[in-house]
């Protein structure tokens, strides 16, 4: 994953690394390596105020670093780029969410979490991966198929639930929305099941009918998590996309889905930056259990080759 940031960001520290002359790094010499990494940063998916921001981090942080005379001065360089992009991401929390379901679980029952995004995300799949890990750790979910607009939308989620041997909750075609969604809510509570995933519809990101049946969703079922469920391949699209649905409904966290086949991985540094909310975990594959937990740490860790 992310192979072509990484040779970017590899590409950079070899530059840097072979410019340094004394024991710390030049204001120029940075200067001029961080702008010729702007493009490799915009050409992989980093949204064009987040490369500037990179750039910005680069220029102010890396001049001044302490480079050994003798030693790895490669790993010197690597740790001041390291702490370079992690200030950029400060204000971004760290979530594990299964952890905290299953605390929250021990006060709060039915947990309810809701699940967002267009058609073709991944974002049905992604709620059954969530179903099953939360199953394979003692706790049942109810699936709610709040998607009552697109034809098939119920039977995809019920084929799951067969699965998984999860009930599914649902109504007709054209249905209110917010009343699926209150129904399986009611029905987890009558029985006791701990946790109510809601699927929504996805149609077009700019039908304004769709926005306010998500929110109405919202403000009848209070949803514990509302979840963003974005396509990374899809890079800056997915970016816009994203910020037209934040205007209209809560967001609390995302999940990256088709991550295994995205050599790129810019998108992933985009999102952090640009919303500031946690990435819960990343999609690498089509089995229920193709589901990574992501860490910011571990990820920039990741694309600069250092040990996490």
């Amino acid at each position: 994953m992310f192979d072509r940031l990484r040779r970017t960001f590899s590409r950079f520290i070899e530059s840097v690394t072979s410019a340094i002359k004394e024991e710390t790094l030049g204001e120029r010499d940075v200067a001029k390596l961080a702008e010729d990494l702007y493009l490799d940063l915009v050409e992989n998916d980093v949204a064009v105020d987040v490369a500037d921001a990179v750039v910005a981090a680069m220029k102010e942080r890396l001049p001044g670093a302490k480079i050994p005379r003798f030693g790895d001065r490669e790993a010197a360089v690597k740790k001041a780029v390291y702490e370079a992009l992690y200030s950029l991401l400060s204000e971004v929390p760290d979530v594990d969410l299964e952890a905290e379901v299953v605390k929250r679980l021990g006060a709060e029952r039915p947990l309810v979490l809701m699940f967002l995004g267009p058609n073709g995300y991944g974002k049905t799949t992604t709620l059954a991966k969530l179903a099953y890990l939360f199953k394979s750790k003692g706790y049942s979910s109810v699936l709610a198929a709040a998607d009552t607009f697109r034809a098939g939308a119920r039977e995809q989620l019920e084929e799951h639930g067969q699965r998984l041997g999860l009930r599914v909750i649902g109504g007709e075609y054209g249905a209110d929305p917010a009343s699926v969604a209150y129904d399986a809510v009611q029905h987890a509570k009558a029985r006791g099941i701990p946790l109510v995933l809601i699927d929504t519809a996805g149609r077009m990101h700019t039908d304004k009918n769709l926005m306010q049946e998500l929110a109405k969703i919202q403000r009848v079922v209070e949803p514990h998590y509302s979840i963003f469920v974005f396509d990374s391949q899809l890079g800056n699209e997915a970016l816009e996309i994203a910020n037209y649905y934040g205007r209209y409904v809560a967001i609390d966290g995302m999940i990256a889905t088709k991550v295994d086949s995205y050599p790129k991985g810019g998108s992933i540094l985009t999102f952090l930056y640009v919303f500031k909310k946690p990435i819960y975990f990343l999609g690498v594959g089509q089995r229920y259990n193709d589901l990574a937990k992501f860490n910011k740490g571990e990820y920039l860790a990741q694309l600069l080759g250092l040990a996490f």
